[in-house]
């Protein structure tokens, strides 16, 4: 059975694939048949050693993997040979709190993930994907779709009639339009590229912004919502935009952290969060159960994930550079078949 290794801190160089043999499942555990497999940023900071340290381990990489279930342990009671499926982003967050202790194991990060013909893993580590999917769609809820719906309704409680900036159309982010708009917000979404907003526009985004024409975009998105800000932001950009996003949110409102594409230092101003009562909010994927309101909300509302390109397997290493140059809208997957 192939599979792929990615070795920290080799960058491109270490994505090898090799050949490995899996034992049977155990009592409570499921051999998957992965179908596709989506990425993400953090899986770019795995093969930097941004994520674990330069001298960590060789691992699988890759949290999300979409499949079909081949063989189940004795006694596996959640799913039965033929399920369609999708993993869990941490292996042991099932549901409740997050904590140090459920947060340990992330699938790619400290133990083997998804990049593989087959994986074997605990029953409450996957979950049944909306069966208008397919295996490229699927694959994308892992960790763009749920840090989403994390980001959007769990930390940031938003409601109907409620608005959301969204920073670049990256996955998280178009994920996140597309659930905002599922759920009667009203979205703000920014990008460098006109091409890439009018894209938006088509999927629903109510304001785009371009940034690079319009640096002070914080002034934009106060003049869209009658100078009060929006109530959320998922924040992928970091050090770049931090400070802004914050001006960009109303007396009361959530930025919910969620990456640092542009680093990860930030000048913050206290005074300027204490007197607007906003709130920072840092959002770490989300729990298994986050996963199946997420797939049910999903299914409910017939939601086609934007899937911007489909790698073949053999091309792993193409589909992480493409990653890596930004060019995406929406998710790059690689079809395992």
């Amino acid at each position: 059975m192939q599979a792929y290794h990615v070795h920290p801190g080799k960058n491109f160089d270490g994505i090898v694939a090799f050949q490995r043999t899996l034992p049977a499942p155990g009592p409570y555990e499921v051999r998957v048949r992965i179908r596709a497999v989506a990425l993400n940023y953090r899986d770019l900071m795995v093969i930097r050693g941004d994520y674990n340290g330069g001298d960590a381990e060789p691992v699988v990489p890759a949290s999300d993997g979409a499949g079909d279930v081949v063989e189940i342990g004795d006694e596996v009671t959640r799913f039965k040979v033929g399920d369609r499926v999708a993993t869990t982003f941490f292996a042991n967050w099932i549901e409740g709190r997050q904590t140090p202790e459920k947060s340990k194991d992330s699938f790619g990060g400290l133990i083997d993930g998804a990049l593989a013909e087959e994986i074997v893993v605990s029953q409450d580590s996957l979950f049944r994907v909306p069966a208008h999917l397919d295996y490229h769609e699927a694959a994308t809820l892992t960790c763009a779709g749920v840090t989403a719906w994390n980001s959007l309704f769990v930390e940031g409680r938003a409601k109907p009639g409620d608005s959301v900036l969204l920073l670049g159309t990256g996955g998280v982010s178009i994920w996140g339009l597309q659930l905002a708009k599922a759920a009667g917000l009203q979205t703000v979404i920014t990008s460098s590229s006109d091409a890439k907003l009018e894209r938006a526009r088509r999927l629903g985004a109510d304001v785009t912004i371009n940034y690079a024409t319009t640096p002070d975009w914080h002034e934009e998105v106060l003049r869209a919502t009658g100078g009060e800000g929006v109530d959320v932001v998922v924040e992928v950009g970091g050090a770049g935009t931090l400070k802004k996003s914050l001006q960009a949110t109303r007396m009361g409102g959530t930025v919910a952290i969620v990456g640092g594409v542009s680093g990860w230092g930030s000048e913050l101003d206290p005074f300027q969060m204490i007197r607007g009562a906003k709130h920072l909010s840092g959002v770490y994927v989300g729990s298994l159960a986050m996963l199946e309101d997420l797939a049910r909300f999903v299914a409910l509302h017939r939601i086609k994930p934007v899937v911007d390109r489909v790698f073949p397997f053999a091309q792993a290493r193409a589909a992480y550079e493409y990653l890596d140059s930004g060019s995406h809208f929406g998710k790059v997957v690689i079809a395992v078949d």
